[in-house]
């Protein structure tokens, strides 16, 4: 039976807040960096938070967790606790980035970066001047204005 969880309840708010703390150490222990986008590492941390309430361990949320019990949980090496081994020495040093994409490496978050970046570019002759740009991060370069 899968267990209901309310996000918007206090005991998911504080354990999301517990989680976020935990992705925090993690890429700090492992030299890592987070995903440019924060709207994939925001869901990683839900999902990791949801498991964490329904598991009793941050269980990789890309992954279904195999077994009934957590013991059986914690012994099938098909569940991924998080920051899994699988991504830790192969995904991360060959890819660049986790499976599930919140933890890369530096090149790897650049390199997001600067794709995100250049789907942003907007050219000034779609009437976006320099003064509607004021006070947003913008960076004018020729005719393209570009958000950072």
């Amino acid at each position: 039976m899968i267990r209901k969880i309310d996000i918007n309840s206090e005991v998911f708010q504080l354990e999301f807040e517990i989680t976020k703390k935990f992705t925090d150490e993690v890429v700090k222990k492992f030299n890592l960096f987070y995903n440019p986008d924060e709207d994939i590492n925001e869901s990683i941390q839900r999902g990791l938070t949801r498991n964490q309430l329904v598991y009793g361990e941050k269980f990789c949320p890309c992954f279904m967790v195999m077994g009934k019990t957590l013991e059986e949980q914690k012994q099938n090496s098909e569940n991924r606790l998080c920051p899994c081994t699988p991504a830790l020495k192969n995904e991360i040093p060959n890819s660049g980035n986790c499976h599930c994409g919140i933890f890369c490496t530096f090149e790897k978050a650049n390199q997001l970066l600067e794709a995100n970046h250049s789907s942003n570019f907007v050219s000034t002759k779609s009437k976006l001047t320099k003064e509607l740009c004021m006070g947003r991060n913008v960076l004018i370069i020729d005719d393209f204005i570009k958000d950072i």
